[in-house]
Formats: C-alpha cells, sequence, structure tokens
C-alpha cells in the first residue's frame, strides 16, 4: 500500500487536471456569454485550486521540503527546468491575481475584473497546465 506521501503527487496532478478543465470551461462559457455557467466553474477552479495549494504545502512537509530529482538530461534537462522556473514564478504570482480578480467579480466590477481577467486567466491557466507537466516530468516520463 503506498503512503500519502506517495500519493500526494499523482492527487496534486488530478487537482491541477481539474483545474484546467474547470478553466477552460469557464473560459468557454464566457466567450458564448453564459455567465452563471461562467461564475460556477470559476469559483470551481478556485475551490480546486485551493485544495491543490493546501496539498502541495502538506506534501512539503511530510517529506522535509526533500525534493524529487529530474532524471532527463539534454534537451529535456534544459525544457523541464526552463518549464519549472517559469511555472514557480508564475504560480507565487498568481495567487494575488486570482484573488484580485474574483474579488472584482464578486463586487460585479465587470470592467475592472474583465481587464484583470485578461492578465490572470493565461497565467493561472500556464500554472495548472504546467503543474499537471511537472508531474510526469518527475513521476511518470523520467
Amino acid at each position: 500500500m503506498m503512503s500519502l506521501t506517495e500519493n500526494l503527487p499523482g492527487f496534486n496532478a488530478a487537482l491541477n487536471g481539474t483545474a484546467t478543465l474547470l478553466l477552460t470551461a469557464g473560459f468557454v462559457f464566457i466567450r458564448t456569454e453564459r455567465e452563471s455557467a461562467h461564475r460556477k466553474s470559476m469559483l470551481a477552479a478556485f475551490c480546486v485550486s485551493v485544495l491543490f495549494l493546501f496539498s502541495y504545502v502538506l506534501h512539503k512537509i511530510l517529506v522535509k521540503g526533500v525534493h524529487t530529482p529530474f532524471g532527463g538530461e539534454g534537451f529535456w534537462a534544459l525544457f523541464y527546468y526552463t518549464m519549472l522556473i517559469s511555472h514557480i514564478i508564475l504560480a507565487i504570482s498568481v495567487v494575488p491575481l486570482v484573488i484580485k480578480t474574483m474579488s472584482l467579480a464578486l463586487r460585479g466590477k465587470r470592467s475592472s475584473h474583465k481587464a484583470w481577467a485578461r492578465w490572470t486567466f493565461p497565467i493561472w491557466y500556464y500554472v495548472s497546465v504546467t503543474g499537471v507537466l511537472v508531474y510526469f516530468f518527475l513521476y511518470q516520463w523520467f
């Protein structure tokens, strides 16, 4: 039987993948003027992302900060570390962006929400997708 520390990376990747699907749905919903569905999808993406953040921090606490080494070499190492660095920087920056963007939406400030969402959405989306890729690079492919 696998331990919690062994299961959490896969669970975290599933949460990131779920967030990606919810963000995609939210984007489609707003583009097709289905605001209620957009709102529900984005709130769900937010909740899943919060759960991910909690689970990620828990995993880091349980493994005492020990990281999993990347096994790839050459091009794949360059690709992975470039993706990882951009992922980490954007993951840190996306938290306040999401909070600000959601706050504007919940307060009914549509034009400000839309302006912030133009920046927040692609960053949040990138972080979700690359979060899944980091998992596959570390735990499945190499």
